[in-house]
């Protein structure tokens, strides 16, 4: 008995000490060990603040004491977007030779450790003036972390900053020329990368270690911007895309399994697991469908709900217009929390998808997702502000706290702290005793 309490131990405090891919251990938002400080500003609460060469919206991710992050770096200073809503044909391409870069950070000291710069020349496309060229979270395996530059390629590199093997492909154009989005999914011993444009798009895995394609799927798709999600259920283990045209669920060796139509014109949010359900969404806020629906495990050919249904044999539930824009959802417990864009959040009883409160109120627009610790509820808008709300059967808005500078990447959280993303910084932010 003690040592099987030893080895529980073991694993819990091992959990904690990582962050290792978009939203965490199974891309779910929630933080696991030490509860994170409820309150900051720039300088309260800040174990340390470091500047970030370039510009990039990945997200850190985090390994015992080993912070990596993605930058686009060039000669000339950062400059902040406007945060909000923009014309649907406002892109940019920087001027000059640009360094595609993956940096790692000391987690305790926020000390640049190593930088590798993974590709050199200038950008062959657009992208939105609000997005980056380091758009795509990493993900890490606890001995190599694997950074996507969408249209370069993916690049394997160890703890030591040496490179292992990359792979590239050419640029292609994106929908509105607005650039790639979609990061890096890992299981077991297989990396698994979605690019999806208007030229070509395909699913194909590789070899962690070596870098070889174990294969390649060609998908009937336009762009999109969702992050593959690795869902194990009680049937098997499948990986779930979300696109215009279909959510499709592939087996781990590229077979099509299941598909479901009526998603939204652009998708982003990442699915996400809870209870034996797939919790979906996509909510494009100036077109519809907007749904957000619940699917569950099993299912083969097409489970598309007909006209005037909201549920089926493997669709649980469906809701519309419900699903967000930007932000991935997050389930703790039974809720089913929703944040949209323009600055609302919505709570569902996640079984039923019964909604369990009006939308509350926030301020500013979001994109960043939201995440969970210590029962409450955290929302980043992109001017810097993160709303902390209890997690509970009502809105309750517990306290604001700003670091004054615009932020759009999904914050990570391991052992106690919160690595926090800016346009120019990466602040870790802890509770003081």
């Amino acid at each position: 008995m003690e040592l099987a309490l030893a080895a529980i131990a073991l694993l819990l405090a091992q959990a904690a000490d990582r962050w290792p891919q978009f939203r965490g251990e199974g891309a779910s938002g929630i933080v696991k060990g030490p509860e994170l400080a409820e309150s900051w500003s720039a300088t309260e609460n800040v174990a340390w603040a470091a500047t970030v060469p370039g510009q990039g919206w990945s997200s850190p991710v985090v390994w015992g004491n080993r912070i990596f992050l993605t930058s686009l770096v060039g000669d000339d200073a950062v400059v902040a977007p406007k945060t909000g809503y923009y014309g649907p044909r406002e892109t940019l391409t920087p001027p000059g030779e640009r360094r595609w870069t993956v940096f790692c950070l000391d987690a305790e000291t926020g000390k640049i450790v190593w930088e590798k710069v993974v590709h050199r020349g200038k950008p062959e496309h657009t992208i939105h003036v609000k997005s980056s060229y380091a758009a795509e979270t990493p993900v890490t395996d606890g001995e190599r972390v694997y950074a996507l530059f969408g249209n370069v390629g993916v690049f394997c590199i160890d703890f030591e900053g040496k490179e292992l093997w990359s792979k590239r492909w050419k640029a292609l154009p994106t929908r509105l020329g607005w650039g790639n989005g979609s990061s890096p999914a890992l299981h077991g011993e297989r990396l698994f990368v979605l690019n999806d444009t208007e030229a070509e798009s395909w699913l194909a895995a590789f070899d962690r270690k070596s870098g070889a394609e174990l294969w390649r799927v060609a998908r009937d798709e336009k762009t999109s911007w969702a992050t593959p999600f690795v869902w194990e259920n009680g049937s098997r283990t499948e990986l779930v895309t979300v696109a215009t045209k279909r959510v499709r669920s592939y087996d781990l060796e590229g077979k099509l399994l299941w598909e479901l139509g009526g998603m939204s014109p652009i998708c982003i949010p990442t699915p996400v697991a809870a209870h034996g359900l797939l919790f979906v969404d996509s909510g494009y806020e100036f077109g519809r469908p907007r749904p957000l629906l619940a699917v569950r495990p099993g299912a083969s050919g097409d489970i598309s709900l007909k006209e005037g249904e909201t549920s089926n044999a493997f669709v649980a539930w469906h809701r519309e217009p419900a699903g967000c824009y930007h932000p991935s959802p997050l389930v703790v417990g039974d809720r089913l929390y929703v944040l949209y864009s323009t600055g609302f959040l919505g709570c569902f009883d996640a079984r039923t998808g019964k909604e369990l409160y009006p939308r509350g109120r926030l301020e500013g627009t979001f994109t960043a997702s939201p995440w969970a610790s210590g029962g409450r509820i955290f929302c980043l808008n992109e001017q810097g502000e993160t709303f902390v709300l209890a997690d509970g059967p009502e809105f309750k808005l517990l306290r604001r706290n700003a670091v004054g500078e615009m932020a759009m990447a999904t914050p990570a959280a391991a052992n106690g702290r919160l690595y926090l993303r800016t346009l120019t910084r990466l602040y870790c932010i802890l509770r003081k005793p």
